[in-house]
């Protein structure tokens, strides 16, 4: 038998071994009115395609309008089949991309097309889709079940009253659907309106935001409310990365000038910086779990900003300095075990040199998995290349799909299966360890580091 025959073989029984496992989605984006109302999807154009960045932005950057994909347009006013015809025409666009084989593992695995799409053959994979959606087989809750859904995290605002979540969990549904905290519009002043959000957030909780003692006790009692709610985690986004623990006259300085709207950028970084090792420090009393998203520069095309809001496929990787930037904050709470802080970054250059040794020392510290425009087959090699000779695979979290298109959730599942087990199979045939330890670290990256990490229970 040939070395590769071998090795082949090693991959499809670590395979097997994993991808029947139930899905944990601990991080993402999914509209939870979608579960908790179970309303069919109105149409292709609407699942598939409009809540779709991944796909958008590269038909976008080959010329085609947004409009014409439904971006933009109100509801009543889309013609849903020709947003398709659009994709279909633009489908050689999307050659190399994973959100190609999302779709095409959609189409195949979810409804049942042999057809490839096409310009000919869109109407009819049109109408074979919308047949489908028009029937209780392809409901929200339905789809849960189908997909073997066990976890799936939305990420939801601060102020969020969390109804659906509260609707769906009295259905008695075996999937667990719970939310995200994320504190950013009542955390930076730089974020629309942040004024009056800190002042919803007092009304919500009964504290005086506008005292700095108020303000912790509001952050606290939301995240208190998330967490009775089913949440294990927060999220944080931080275009640019760094922490700087301030004393409380500082901070209330900051707070002053941020409610009455005269703070300087630079100083609303710094509040916002010191509130990440505030947030860290709340994680270890109520035990939820930190993540924080880095290394992204959003909205990076004024005009597409201006028209069609935030979101919208123009957010740009760049670089992030973790060593200093996670400094103040991991050496405040980072030595504590009990403490998780999940590392997400877009700038693969830091895998190696700063992301994978901090976690291989900081007890506190644990790697996400390739995020956003990495989260591909060759972005999961080139990970796996990365980190684990300094990280180990036990300071890894596991997979998360992060997204908004509920019908790519098993797809990109079942990419993250097939890339372990490849990953894994070339460490047995390379003799970096046996296929027994190969097999249980097959377990423990599909399912034993996102519990663990995300503290989800057995």
């Amino acid at each position: 038998m040939s070395q590769s025959t071998k090795q082949s073989e090693i991959v499809q029984t670590l395979y097997n071994a994993v991808k029947d496992h139930a899905i944990l989605s601990p991080h993402g984006h999914t509209d939870p009115n979608w579960f908790s109302l179970d309303r069919p999807f109105s149409d292709p154009a609407e699942l598939l395609v409009i809540p779709d960045h991944y796909v958008f932005r590269m038909l976008y950057s080959q010329g085609v309008a947004m409009e014409d994909l439904g971006i933009g347009v109100a509801a009543e006013l889309r013609k849903p089949r020709e947003i398709f015809r659009h994709l279909a025409k633009s489908w050689p666009l999307l050659l190399g991309t994973p959100s190609r084989m999302w779709l095409e593992y959609t189409f195949q695995n979810v409804f049942g097309i042999t057809q490839n799409l096409s310009i000919e053959t869109s109407d009819a994979i049109y109408d074979q889709i919308a047949a489908a959606l028009a029937s209780e087989a392809y409901r929200p809750r339905t789809l849960l079940r189908k997909f073997d859904i066990a976890v799936l995290a939305t990420t939801d605002g601060a102020l969020d009253p969390l109804h659906q979540h509260k609707a769906f969990a009295a259905l008695g549904e075996q999937a667990r659907l719970i939310p995200t905290f994320r504190p950013d519009t009542v955390l930076n002043p730089a974020s629309p309106d942040f004024a009056a959000h800190v002042v919803q957030m007092g009304a919500l909780t009964g504290e005086n935001t506008a005292l700095l003692a108020g303000y912790r006790a509001a952050l606290a009692s939301r995240r208190a409310y998330f967490k009775a709610h089913g949440a294990t985690a927060t999220d944080h986004d931080v275009p640019d990365f760094a922490t700087e623990l301030l004393a409380d006259s500082a901070v209330q300085s900051l707070l002053d000038r941020a409610l009455n709207g005269t703070i300087s950028p630079q100083d609303a970084i710094r509040f916002y910086n010191h509130m990440l090792i505030e947030m860290a420090q709340m994680s270890v009393e109520d035990g939820l779990v930190m993540q924080i998203h880095a290394g992204n520069r959003r909205s990076t095309n004024a005009q597409v900003l201006a028209r069609f809001g935030r979101d919208m496929g123009a957010d740009i990787p760049h670089a992030a300095d973790w060593v200093h930037g996670a400094n103040a904050l991991l050496n405040r709470v980072g030595n504590n075990p009990a403490l998780h802080i999940i590392a997400f970054t877009l700038d693969e250059s830091v895998y190696a040199r700063e992301l994978a040794p901090m976690a291989g020392h900081w007890p506190a510290l644990r790697l996400g998995p390739p995020w956003w425009f990495h989260d591909s087959p060759l972005g999961i090699r080139r990970y796996f290349d990365s980190v684990v000779e300094s990280a180990g695979y036990f300071n890894l979290a596991g997979f998360n799909d992060d997204t908004r298109a509920l019908m790519s959730i098993p797809a990109r599942h079942d990419m993250w299966r097939r890339a372990i087990s490849t990953h894994l199979a070339e460490q047995v045939s390379a003799g970096k360890f046996a296929a027994s330890d190969a097999h249980d670290l097959a377990q423990w990256l599909v399912v034993g580091a996102v519990r663990s990490a995300y503290k989800l229970g057995a």
